[in-house]
């Protein structure tokens, strides 16, 4: 990293627990599939409101119950959320009161109501938006401050990959972490199935015995899982998708996916939707899913997220941009209306990885200091947590 690049830096939000959000939303969160229309209802009486649609929170397992709570509390806690309205029924699993307190451990405004409590919907719903004003009046209106580079927790994704994505927008992204972890900040390498075939690359890079030992540990659980269900994981991984776009093999794929993680140390491993306990770089064990691994990663304290894509996709979160990055130029020409940015000048001899990641480090900046991403414009706020067992 050059001098200039060190000095690298973006305007955000002071949040009251040390961290900064590059959005500032209110956030009404549902705790459960039966309070998910309420709190949609509730977020569309507000422009600076966001909420989605999930079916969990209740007849989940104790394992399971346990992820739907960590998820929903870290969605809540993420940093680009300025204040919570958390929704629940009242006789689901995944309490309001559990959430709510969670998410008042970061220092930020949280109300609850509940459906049942507040005799019905309609009643919730002016409940809410009553909520939403009073929550909006305690959050205030921050003004953004310039912060350091060191202060963005970045996750990396790819999805619909194909025979480019390991050659121009992997390790664009990969540059681009590098640069990120230089400077003091964090960055989350996901997708444990998509590393099956790579993993002792990255774990030989690990800077402990321990993190390099729990990364193999991650993907040979998931591979044993798989096992134990008697069905083959080829056909899934790759995808059909993947395997029209020119991958013939998981290990194809996971080679391609590892270069996201740049070139330094793998520093930690941690749970699906938990927050890192340091900078550097990071591994969390979330699904090859894209909106599950997204939903992780924003859970865990992601504020922007560098999603590569060889065959496309619209899908955004609710609480961090998803930039959309493009494997190669007929993409980025195909589908324009979704994607943020085009990688595919490094096949075509136009850059080096380098020059494009110099473009895109400047991209995640400016989406950081406040532009949109085209899965905001477009309303993409799909949202999925990693469910482990069984509806019970």
């Amino acid at each position: 990293m050059s001098s200039g690049e060190q000095r690298l830096g973006f305007p955000a939000y002071a949040r009251g627990d040390g961290s900064v959000g590059v959005r500032d939303l209110l956030l009404v969160l549902p705790t459960c599939v039966c309070a998910a229309q309420c709190a949609l209802n509730i977020a569309a009486s507000s422009d600076e409101a966001v909420s989605f649609y999930h079916q969990h929170g209740c007849a989940q397992l104790e394992f399971d119950r346990l992820q739907t709570a960590r998820t929903l509390i870290g969605t809540g806690a993420n940093p680009n959320v300025a204040a919570v309205l958390v929704v629940g029924l009242g006789c689901e699993n995944v309490t309001a009161e559990e959430v709510a307190e969670g998410i008042a451990a970061t220092g930020k405004p949280v109300a609850a109501i509940v459906i049942q409590e507040e005799g019905g919907t309609e009643r919730a719903q002016v409940r809410g938006q009553n909520a939403l004003r009073w929550l909006r009046s305690k959050a205030g209106r921050p003004e953004r401050i310039p912060v350091a580079l060191r202060h963005l927790v970045l996750g990396t994704e790819c999805g619909g990959s194909d025979a480019l994505s390991g050659l121009t927008a992997n390790p664009v992204v990969g540059w681009v972490a590098d640069q990120v972890v230089a400077a003091g900040g964090t960055v989350i390498l996901s997708e444990t199935t998509e590393l099956i075939g790579a993993e002792h690359l990255v774990a030989a890079r690990a800077a402990s015995a321990c993190a390099g030992e729990s990364l193999l540990g991650a993907v040979r659980s998931v591979e044993e899982a798989i096992a134990r269900t008697g069905v083959d994981l080829r056909g899934t991984q790759p995808a059909p998708g993947n395997i029209r776009g020119g991958l013939s093999t998981i290990e194809e794929k996971s080679l391609g996916c590892a270069h996201k993680a740049g070139t330094t140390p793998l520093r930690e491993v941690v749970p699906y939707a938990a927050r890192p306990g340091g900078s550097g770089l990071v591994f969390m064990d979330t699904p090859g899913h894209d909106v599950e691994s997204v939903t992780g990663m924003a859970a865990g304290g992601t504020q922007v997220v560098l999603f590569t894509t060889g065959r496309g996709t619209p899908t955004g979160s609710p609480v961090a941009p998803v930039v959309k990055i493009a494997t190669s130029d007929r993409l980025w020409s195909s589908m324009a209306p979704n994607l943020d940015f085009g990688a595919g000048g490094v096949a075509a001899g136009r850059e080096t990885v380098a020059e494009a990641g110099r473009r895109l480090l400047h991209l995640t900046l400016d989406v950081a200091g406040g532009a949109p991403v085209k899965a905001e414009t477009l309303g993409h706020r799909e949202f999925a947590i990693y469910r482990l067992g069984p509806t019970v």
